[in-house]
């Protein structure tokens, strides 16, 4: 874990930054490339009466880290996915507790 939840970036286009991504955030959160899971999310966006593409949406599940370190984190990811030619991208932070986080049905807390 931290797990990415991704819309509005194209999954062909994000398997291009995904080893160097994880490898830089890998690096700031002081784990091993295989904590991270990365999902795109395909959907639809409506807007005005018509079909739009979704904008650039980033939603990061993990334990609080601290702010340097999340903010290292969401600049590596902007970053690396502006480089797509994409030209916003909004990144947000949902954090789990350990006392409400299961792993085969065990506390975090309690591992």
């Amino acid at each position: 874990m931290p797990h990415l939840l991704i819309r509005g970036v194209e999954a062909e286009k994000l398997v291009q930054v995904s080893q160097p991504l994880v490898e830089e955030l890998a690096e700031i959160c002081s784990c091993g490339t295989d904590n991270f899971t990365f999902e795109c999310l395909h959907t639809t966006a409506v807007f005005g009466g018509a079909l739009v593409p979704s904008f650039p949406f980033i939603e990061v599940g993990w334990f609080e880290r601290g702010d340097d370190v999340r903010d290292c984190f969401a600049e590596a990811v902007t970053r690396q996915v502006k480089s797509l030619g994409i030209r916003e991208v909004e990144v947000v932070f949902t954090t789990y507790e350990e006392k409400a986080y299961y792993i085969d049905g065990v506390r975090c807390d309690r591992l």
